[in-house]
Order: structure tokens, then sequence, then C-alpha cells
């Protein structure tokens, strides 16, 4: 594929439909939780990662933290299995996107905003929701799809609440 500015793509895969996406999504949970016993998740792993940054640059006051304590009893906190699921997600990402030719680095929004207003609200944004997702124990992934495989009640409140706001936001940014 070619684009009007001379810049030659190799030809790319399309998109899975939705329902397809959402039935292997689907299997996918399922398997994490017959093989593993816990769902899909992920801010666990920054919490890890947290957890040994602190190791290596505070260790006392890392073991002395009520919250970051009890991940670096055993030495080593990036041997939890989320930290170990973000690693295969993101090489598994990464060469998807390569087999599908999809592959680029690109910064979205930067013309209407500018690169530098851009990197630090999409940075902001996402420590905001990082935090959140510290609070309400579960980010999308592990409180929206597992806590609803689940049947969770506070998972279909989080995704009411996450699709609500994200509206509202989207809102406020693009303008109404």
């Amino acid at each position: 594929m070619s684009l009007s500015s001379g810049v030659h793509y190799r030809d790319v895969k399309p998109f899975w439909s939705p329902l397809l996406a959402g039935v292997a999504l689907g299997l996918v949970l399922l398997l994490t939780f017959v093989l593993t016993g816990h769902g899909l998740g992920a801010t666990g792993a920054s919490t890890r990662l947290t957890a040994w940054l602190g190791l290596h640059a505070a260790p006392t006051a890392t073991h002395a933290n009520a919250y970051l304590g009890p991940m670096v009893e055993n030495g080593n906190p990036l041997s939890s299995w989320i930290s170990w699921q973000v690693i295969g997600v993101a090489i598994g990402a990464l060469a998807a996107s390569f087999m599908a030719g999809r592959f680029r680095i690109q910064f979205d929004g930067v013309r209407s905003v500018g690169a530098p207003r851009r990197l630090m609200t999409a940075l902001a944004g996402g420590l905001m929701a990082g935090f959140g997702a510290r609070v309400a124990a579960g980010c999308t992934s592990g409180l929206g799809l597992s806590g609803a495989a689940t049947l969770g009640v506070a998972a279909f409140v989080f995704l009411g609440l996450f699709f609500a706001t994200g509206l509202v936001a989207s809102r406020l940014v693009k303008g109404v």
C-alpha cells in the first residue's frame, strides 16, 4: 500500500471482527482462570515494579512500607505471575503488530494540540488512570473483565462508571 506522501507500507492485514475478538478474549480469560487460578489484570505489575525499584533505591523504607513491604518479603517482587503476564502481553502485541504489518510509532493528536501538550496530557491521564486503578483494587482488565466474569457487583458498577466517565471526558476534551 502506498500513501500520497510517497511513504510505502507493506500490506496491512485487517483487524479481527469484534465478535471474533470478544470470543477469543473470553476464551483467554477462561483459560487464565483454569490454568493460574487468577483472572487477567495489569496494574499489579506496575505496583510490583515500584516495589522492586523501591527495594533497590530505599530498601529499609520499602520493607517498612505497609503497602509495598509484603511484596518484597521474598526479595523479588517481579517473580509474581502478574509481572510475567504483562511482559507476555507486551511481547505478544509487538509480535502481532509486526505480523499484521501494523507496527509504527506515532503520536495521535499532535496536529491538533502539539507534541509537548499531547505527551503531557497522555502522561497525566495515564497516571490518573493508574492511581484510580490502584484505589479501586483493579484495572479495566482486572476489575472489568475478570470481575465481571465472576459476576462481581463492583465490576459492573466500575464498567458503567468507566464508560460514563469516558463519554463525559470525551465531550469535555473535544467539545460538545
